[in-house]
């Protein structure tokens, strides 16, 4: 189970609201570029800015960020905007913005760098694997147990507890680790079913 599993009601309540943005000419690939660059921007600000306090844009951006993926897809899918363009922004702008994202955390205490590169390697490499399912004549790989959405979950939440309480506690050092196996899982989950 993984939080992908929601998507059709997300996209539900998004519909009326991306009905409008077509018709006043927004495109697919301008909100998958916008949403890229605003991700960049946010992970420089938090990784050259390094205030508790500033994490609390993560969560916001976090909800908005996954409503905007919903909204480049919708667009492509149900708008006639789907292009080879478009899947490449989509599957390469995905792991910029999860990078860029994730990294500022290795500046976090107690976080070790290591394990917070370890897991955006290893994220990236997932979403590697999902995409190859279309070349192994399956479809886009989703399977979890951390998939994309799961994952904004956890650095959302992450960014919300650091910033209401200015620091995070020991234990906490031993999550990167866990979030570490669970994407190897991943990889392992997605590889199998684009198998089958």
């Amino acid at each position: 189970m993984t939080l992908y599993a929601l998507k059709p009601r997300f996209q539900a309540l998004l519909r009326p609201g991306v009905a409008a943005l077509a018709r006043v000419g927004v495109t697919a690939n301008q909100v998958t570029v916008a949403a890229c660059a605003v991700s960049v921007a946010l992970g420089a600000l938090l990784a050259f800015t390094p205030t508790p306090a500033l994490f609390l844009l993560l969560p916001a951006w976090m909800l908005l960020r996954m409503a905007l993926n919903a909204v480049d897809g919708m667009l492509a899918r149900e708008f006639g905007q789907q292009s080879r363009l478009g899947g490449y922004l989509n599957e390469l702008t995905d792991v910029i913005a999860d990078s860029a994202l994730f990294l500022p955390f290795a500046l976090v205490a107690p976080f070790a760098p290591a394990w917070v590169v370890g897991v955006v390697v290893l994220a990236i490499l997932s979403e590697y694997a999902g995409a190859l399912g279309p070349m192994m004549g399956s479809t886009r790989r989703y399977e979890g147990p951390l998939g994309k959405s799961d994952r904004a979950f956890v650095f959302g939440a992450l960014g919300l507890w650091l910033g209401l309480a200015g620091s995070l506690p020991a234990w906490v050092a031993g999550l990167m680790p866990v979030l570490c196996g669970l994407l190897a899982w991943t990889i392992v989950n997605r590889v199998r079913a684009g198998l089958r």
